[in-house]
């Protein structure tokens, strides 16, 4: 019995239309947070309300992404992946339409869900369309850009639409694209044979979206009631039983979620945990950035998207450059240069001051951070996809996408609460922009320490001569020959 997947005759217009999927997805992300003081005074949000605007969405799309990319595999990544336009475009309308927080948050978290069905259908989709060689390192940097601008791009896009209309039409840009989308993958992705893999693990999944979601209210309430209020700490605990609870389900199905052999495949699991550390930082950092930029510098929503500009040009910069770079000096070396560069932004960025300006404090930092991010992305993901057979390829795209996603709750969570913290003590004994400067300083100091202690374990995880770069073909083995019988 065979199931039906995504090719197309004309892989261009099909990869336009995959990496507008991904572009809209990323654009979702944080085309919120400039908005964000608009929408609390709209929705009357409280602080750990406005937090879950960003992890509602962040959360979902995390935690039900390996749901998704299972899904994918089984039902057909076309199918999958024009339901989640649809849920998507729909759930966005609603958003814009919201007139309490839990309406808006409860959008904003199908939202998530949709997004968990797109992402790791696309990429799968992508993988089916660009065999391993140079062709797919470069469909790739199409991927690691439109990853990246579209985060830059909801900033600015944010903040465009915030100031000239109002904080509701920037769901309404997300849904116009969700549907723009949703019409060219109908019209240039067509279907192919993919061999049938089994039975949903819906315990599995179950299990482990308790747990993350336990995992991330935990870090997010520990913000405003301490690490050892009773709630958070019975948080924590939940979040350690549903994983355990998981653990047993994985090794007791015939079909798991996260069958043994996809970490067998090429450098699946040093491409995952990295991704993750890296996730931390990224999401914290388009939520961090904009909101210096107006609560402490005084930028209106439309200039500071516009000062998101550079960091977008950067980004797709190196995305371009990183198959090129990959092949010239090989994975470890690009993907450790990467975390460092994209380290130093984030340190010279924990300099910002008060008193600063764009030019002075915000420039020079975005553009490290622009080229090391896009870099490191782009990588990673091919590390993540490298010599996976092509009936786990959703599942593939649906883990690298979930690291990411959820060491980005995460990471969000964390640095939020810390900020906070500093921000507070700071505040007994300075002026208001002082303590919140303190608190971004203290966020974006601990994110650049975070990568560089990445890029040494990149530098250890990564280091295996006989495996390709992103742009070079996988060597023939159990997977790749897999991948070439199906």
């Amino acid at each position: 019995m065979s199931r039906t997947s995504g090719a197309t005759t004309s892989p261009g217009a099909a990869l336009a239309a995959l990496a507008g999927a991904q572009f809209t997805v990323m654009l979702a992300t944080s085309i919120v947070n400039v908005a964000l003081p608009q929408i609390r005074a709209g929705v009357g949000l409280s602080d750990s309300g406005t937090t879950w605007v960003v992890n509602a969405y962040g959360l979902a799309f995390g935690a039900l992404l390996l749901a998704g990319g299972r899904a994918a595999d089984l039902l057909g990544r076309r199918t999958v992946l024009l339901a989640g336009l649809a849920l998507f475009g729909v759930s966005s309308v609603a958003a814009g339409l919201a007139s309490s927080s839990g309406i808006l948050i409860t959008a904003r978290a199908v939202q998530g869900l949709g997004a968990a069905a797109i992402a790791p259908a696309a990429l799968a989709l992508v993988m089916d369309l660009f065999p391993p060689g140079p062709g797919r390192g470069r469909a790739l940097g199409v991927w690691g850009a439109v990853s990246g601008a579209g985060g830059a791009a909801g900033v600015l896009l944010g903040g465009v639409l915030t100031q000239a209309l109002s904080w509701p039409w920037i769901f309404y840009a997300v849904a116009t694209g969700a549907f723009l989308v949703l019409a060219a993958a109908a019209a240039f992705v067509t279907t192919t044979p993919v061999r049938e893999s089994g039975r949903f693990d819906v315990l599995g999944t179950a299990t482990v979206t308790l747990a993350l979601t336990a995992l991330v209210w935990g870090l997010t309430t520990a913000r405003r009631s301490g690490w050892t209020d009773p709630q958070v700490l019975g948080a924590f605990a939940a979040a350690a039983g549903m994983t355990a609870a998981f653990v047993l389900i994985e090794r007791r199905h015939p079909n798991p979620l996260l069958p043994p052999r996809l970490f067998a495949a090429g450098r699946v699991t040093a491409g995952n945990v990295l991704m993750a550390l890296l996730g931390s930082v990224w999401i914290a950092l388009f939520f961090f950035l904009p909101l210096h930029q107006q609560q402490v510098l005084g930028s209106s929503p439309l200039l500071t998207g516009l000062g998101q500009l550079p960091l977008a040009a950067a980004n797709m910069l190196g995305s371009t450059l990183a198959p090129r770079i990959s092949r010239r000096i090989g994975a470890t070396a690009t993907v450790t240069g990467a975390l460092l560069t994209e380290a130093a932004g984030l340190l010279w960025l924990s300099q910002i001051s008060a008193h600063g300006s764009y030019l002075a404090d915000i420039l020079g930092p975005s553009i490290l951070i622009g080229l090391g991010l896009s870099t490191a992305f782009v990588q990673l993901t091919a590390l993540s996809v490298e010599g996976v057979a092509r009936q786990d390829s959703g599942l593939a795209g649906g883990l690298v996408n979930t690291t990411r996603q959820v060491g980005g709750a995460i990471g969000l969570a964390v640095l939020a609460t810390l900020a906070g913290t500093v921000t507070a003590h700071a505040a007994t004994h300075q002026p208001h922009l002082e303590a919140l400067t303190a608190g971004y300083r203290a966020a974006f100091g601990i994110s650049a320490a975070v990568l560089a202690a990445t890029a040494l374990l990149a530098a250890a995880l990564t280091r295996r001569g006989s495996t390709p770069t992103a742009g070079e073909p996988v060597p023939a083995g159990p997977a790749s020959t897999a991948a070439r019988a199906n």
